[in-house]
């Protein structure tokens, strides 16, 4: 299954991301390594919020993920929320549906 991290992020992000971001992208290709992240960025013109993808039997890691980030911890996200996402077209959908 796929799960979606999203995130708010605070008006000064881009200010503010360069001494947690080498913490952040650690933890994220971490994560990927073990195979639960499969794409993660962020939201461009205006940059205001970022989205993870992740995949597994339950949001269980896209919230602790959430939870140890180094950019939630140090206030550069305003609001986080996983969704699960039913994913019907494509090589690695979740739930493939064929017309």
């Amino acid at each position: 299954m796929h799960y979606l991290l999203m995130y708010d992020l605070v008006p000064d992000y881009l200010e503010r991301r360069g001494q947690y971001r080498d913490a952040h992208l650690k933890l994220a290709w971490a994560a990927a390594e073990r195979g639960e992240l499969l794409l993660a960025g962020a939201l461009a013109e205006p940059t205001d919020g970022a989205v993870l993808l992740f995949n597994g039997a339950s949001p269980a890691a896209a919230e602790a993920f959430a939870k140890a980030d180094p950019y939630v911890l140090a206030g550069l996200v305003s609001r986080w929320r996983v969704r699960e996402w039913t994913t019907v077209v494509g090589e690695h959908a979740s739930k493939p549906v064929r017309g």
